[in-house]
C-alpha cells in the first residue's frame, strides 16, 4: 500500500490536481476513488472548503477505513462486529455484565466497545485474577468507577452463582464472549441465573462463537480456555430451556463461501464485518432474548 502511495504521490504536481483524490484513496481506502467522492473532494479543495489535511482526515476517520483495517486481521474483525453488536444493544437503567473486565481498561468491556447510553449502574461479575486461565489473569482487581454513562461497580465471583442479586433486578444481561468459558450444564446454571435476576420483558444479550464454524477452522476450540463452542440450534434449545424467548437471532462476520464449501477462508470471515441475519452463517453468534 505505502508503494503504491509514494508512486501515486510522484505523480501529484499540485494539492489541487485531481490525482490527489487518487492518491488518497488508494494508500488509505485501498480503491480507486468512486466518481461521487472524486467530485466532492476535488470540488472542495479546489474551492477552499477542505485542506489536504483535512481530506487526509476524513478519509483516516470513515467507516470504511475501519473496514479497510478490520479485514486484514480476523481478531481485530471481530471485535468491530461485536462493537457494533453492543452499540446496537437498546437503553437500560441496570445492568449486569458476565465476565465482562476489560483487561486494559477500568470502564469495562461493554463500555469501551461503544454502549452508548446512561444508566443507573452497570455491574461486571467476573472471577477474581487467581481464578482465571493465565491468558487472562492480568490487570489485577478494578474498583467501583464512574464513566459518563453512569457508575460501573466490579464483583468478584463466579457468574454461575448470581444469588447475590435479587428477582427482577436488572433489564440488561449481557454475556459477551463468556458462556463458552463454562461446561454445559454449568452454562444452564448461567442462563437461569440471567433469567431470574432480569425483570419480566427483560433483555439477555450474548455472543459466543459458532461451533460449526470454528469446527471448519480447526478441530480443537479456537481458546485453550473455551469448554463448549454451541452451534446455532445448541445454543436455540439451551436459551429455550432457560426460559428465554429469542427476539433477534443474528450473527457477527459472515462466511457464506466458507459455510458453502465446508472449507475455512478466514480473509472471507475478516471481510465481512459487521451484524448479519444468517447466524448460521457467521464466526459469532450474536443472540438479543427476553424473559416473557
Amino acid at each position: 500500500m505505502a508503494r503504491v502511495g509514494r508512486a501515486l504521490l510522484a505523480q501529484v504536481r499540485h494539492w489541487r490536481d485531481p490525482f490527489v483524490v487518487e492518491v488518497g484513496y488508494r494508500a488509505v481506502l485501498e480503491r480507486r476513488p468512486d466518481p461521487w467522492g472524486r467530485q466532492d473532494y476535488l470540488g472542495r479543495l479546489r474551492e477552499g472548503r477542505l485542506t489536504i489535511e483535512q481530506f487526509g482526515r476524513e478519509l483516516l476517520e470513515s467507516p470504511e477505513f475501519e473496514r479497510v483495517q478490520a479485514r486484514r486481521n480476523l481478531i481485530r474483525s471481530l471485535h468491530h462486529s461485536r462493537c457494533a453488536f453492543v452499540r446496537s444493544l437498546p437503553p437500560a437503567r441496570r445492568i449486569l455484565d458476565l465476565g465482562g473486565t476489560n483487561l486494559q481498561h477500568e470502564h469495562g468491556a461493554m463500555v469501551t466497545m461503544g454502549y452508548p447510553y446512561a444508566f443507573d449502574e452497570l455491574v461486571i461479575v467476573d472471577l477474581p485474577p487467581e481464578d482465571r486461565h493465565p491468558l487472562y489473569n492480568r490487570g489485577g482487581v478494578r474498583t467501583d468507577t464512574d464513566c459518563p454513562q453512569g457508575r460501573i461497580t466490579y464483583a468478584y465471583h463466579s457468574m454461575e452463582d448470581l444469588s447475590a442479586y435479587p428477582d427482577g433486578s436488572f433489564d440488561l444481561v449481557y454475556s459477551g464472549q463468556s458462556i463458552e468459558h463454562v461446561p454445559v450444564d454449568v452454562a444452564d446454571q448461567v442462563l437461569g441465573g440471567a433469567h431470574r435476576v432480569l425483570r419480566p420483558g427483560g433483555l439477555l444479550a450474548l455472543d459466543t462463537p459458532n461451533g460449526s464454524v470454528t469446527r471448519l477452522q480447526q478441530a480443537a476450540f479456537i481458546d485453550p480456555d473455551h469448554k463448549v463452542e454451541y452451534s446455532p440450534e445448541e445454543l436455540d434449545a439451551k436459551l429455550a430451556r432457560a426460559g428465554f424467548d429469542i427476539v433477534e437471532r443474528r450473527g457477527l462476520n459472515l462466511g457464506l463461501r466458507s459455510v458453502a464449501a465446508r472449507r475455512f477462508e478466514a480473509a472471507e470471515f475478516a471481510e465481512n464485518v459487521g451484524v448479519f441475519s444468517d447466524p448460521a452463517s457467521c464466526y459469532l453468534l450474536a443472540y438479543l432474548c427476553t424473559k416473557p
